[in-house]
């Protein structure tokens, strides 16, 4: 992937080692400051958002609505089902993370009070109005197995210590500030601690109540992709398919061997698996950007995750409740062709309604729900989480590394409506 303003440059795969090195030792560089930055978009990234909005979408279907149906069936397809959502545990929300990080860099270089309503508040706003949502809906369906808040004491522990299945918005709020504070220290310190608390969430040894282990687990990714930005392009743009199909049986003989040994719960593991995925995610979304037309559509969906995000879980409620009564009453040949397709099928329904519900909402003027309120109102600026993904300069290892001084925003950056990076 040539950069802008740089020539092209063969990949070299003692460079990119030398070149992760280097960044290990090194503080968070400071890179400019931009409002509204006009370099050209990295679609390998969007895609992968895109991609990755799917999987989790499918896995709630999956876990929350499919294996909840009473199937009377002689062949094992919702255990093929579950086992391959299982499979894809380490890949979902590491990658999510990683992307968030990488294009968080330029975010955290600016004063604290601008970090503060651009990035800390616009993220937990949003985890706190959908909270509410979230809470009014399922209480009128109090059988679906998701955390929901039932008594005051939940609704505060909901709202600071134990998040819900909308975690990732207060995880991102929470990393922000860690990545804001900490920008200043060495990456081998901050990673190395940052594996460390993952190790420690993915193996026990921390409580972890609702989502609290993942929020523990992630911030490993998160920070990774802040501070090795330039190493994961460079992966991006080295990527071939012999690498992605030698990635994906290396990840998934990994994941067996998890399984056989019982290991998942090691110290240590994890986070390794995860590693692995994220490596195969990125690889494998820079490679299915030769597939245009797949490509252009899962771009287009990676710009638009956050209303998937935080509207499919209520939708996915009020579904099971009207579904599963009549699905599990089906006859046998029935359940035969809805055990195959159904996944796959109420994903896509999931996923169209959820866009559909966002664009009637924000035409009707709700388009708070989707962004913290600016104190003036600002018609057509993209929120943060669905700007054009952006390629900043990558720190070639043999150059010397350039400090750009930080731009100082007079105004706080507004972040309104539309649309995980």
């Amino acid at each position: 992937m040539a950069i802008a303003g740089e020539r092209e440059r063969p990949h070299d795969p003692e460079r990119s080692w030398y070149a992760f090195a280097e960044a290990m030792t090194m503080q968070l560089p400071q890179i400019e400051a931009r409002s509204r930055p006009d370099g050209p978009r990295a679609d390998w990234a969007d895609l992968a958002k895109g991609l990755c909005i799917i999987l989790v979408v499918l896995w709630h279907v999956i876990m929350k609505h499919y294996l909840q149906i009473d199937w009377h069936i002689p062949v094992p397809l919702p255990g093929a089902w579950g086992t391959f959502g299982e499979q894809l545990l380490p890949l979902r929300m590491p990658v999510f993370f990683t992307i968030s990080g990488m294009f968080a860099a330029a975010a955290v270089q600016r004063p604290w009070r601008v970090v503060r309503r651009s990035r800390i508040a616009t993220f937990y706003y949003l985890y706190a109005i959908w909270f509410t949502v979230h809470t009014v809906v399922l209480a009128i369906v109090p059988r679906f197995d998701t955390l929901a808040a039932h008594s005051i004491l939940d609704v505060l522990q909901q709202l600071t210590v134990t998040p819900t299945n909308l975690w990732y918005l207060s995880a991102l709020a929470v990393y922000f500030v860690i990545a804001k504070a900490t920008r200043r220290l060495p990456t081998t310190v901050v990673l190395s601690a940052a594996f460390v608390l993952s190790a420690a969430a993915s193996a026990g040894l921390l409580a972890g109540p609702g989502n609290r282990g993942q929020m523990y687990q992630n911030l490993l990714f998160f920070l990774a992709g802040l501070r090795l930005k330039p190493w994961v392009e460079r992966l991006a743009a080295a990527s071939t398919p012999p690498l992605v199909i030698v990635g994906g049986l290396g990840y998934l003989g990994f994941m067996a061997l998890l399984q056989v040994l019982g290991a998942r719960q090691w110290f240590g593991v994890w986070p390794v698996a995860g590693a692995l995925a994220v490596m195969l995610g990125v690889a494998g979304a820079a490679q299915l950007q030769r597939w245009r037309w797949l490509a252009r559509r899962l771009t287009r969906l990676g710009r638009r995750t956050l209303p998937i995000y935080v509207i499919h879980m209520p939708l996915l409620a009020l579904l099971h409740w009207a579904l599963l009564g009549p699905f599990s009453r089906l006859g046998t040949p029935a359940q035969l062709v809805l055990a195959t397709v159904l996944p796959a099928a109420l994903t896509a329904v999931i996923i169209w309604l959820s866009l559909l519900l966002h664009r009637a909402l924000t035409r009707t003027g709700a388009s708070w729900l989707f962004a913290l309120p600016a104190p003036r109102p600002v018609q057509g600026q993209p929120s943060w989480m669905d700007e054009p993904t952006q390629v900043l300069p990558v720190l070639w290892a043999d150059e010397p590394t350039r400090v750009l001084p930080v731009v100082r925003a007079r105004k706080p950056a507004r972040v309104p409506a539309t649309v995980p990076r």
